[in-house]
């Protein structure tokens, strides 16, 4: 089955099983590897991305979900301002260690801005409680993420 949609600004089609997990569709047949696979339940996180600018676990959305909508993955989301604030607040409070989660991580921090521009502690842990980590970066993920904030109001 021929399914199109738009990834990262560009249009695509893609002729595979409407039922096979985005994930797949993006890494294998896109090769856009950024998202990650992770438990494969949608319970980690890793495999955030955007359909039509909702965080969703690409791991258990099925491709035909995204026929005709928006897809933005790690790769494009430094295309936005609010990406690319996040993007560098996570290396100036050098947020990774193993790096794993972190394309995860920053597709819900970057969701969560673009709804709330000036979050609270609580805000950010609601929004960020999806995504795990497992080398506890979850204090300076909160930091990265008010900082961030902080640019974007600046305009920056």
């Amino acid at each position: 089955m021929s399914i199109s949609m738009t990834v990262n600004g560009k249009a695509v089609t893609l002729d595979a099983d409407p039922q096979m997990p985005l994930l797949w569709a993006l890494r294998e047949d896109l090769q856009l590897t950024g998202t990650k696979f992770g438990c494969g339940m949608a319970l980690c996180g890793a495999c955030t991305v955007h359909l039509d600018g909702q965080p969703v676990r690409a791991c258990q959305t099925p491709l035909e979900t995204a026929a005709g909508k928006k897809i933005t993955t790690i790769e494009g989301v430094g295309a936005t301002p609010t990406g690319r604030a996040v993007q560098k607040a996570w290396l100036k409070i050098d947020v990774p260690q193993c790096g794993y989660c972190q394309s995860g991580q920053i597709m819900s921090a970057c969701a969560l801005l673009a709804g709330k521009k000036k979050p609270t502690d609580a805000d950010i842990d609601g929004a960020m409680s999806g995504n795990v980590c497992r080398c506890g970066t979850y204090n300076q993920i909160r930091a990265a993420i008010h900082d961030a904030s902080a640019t974007l109001a600046k305009g920056g």
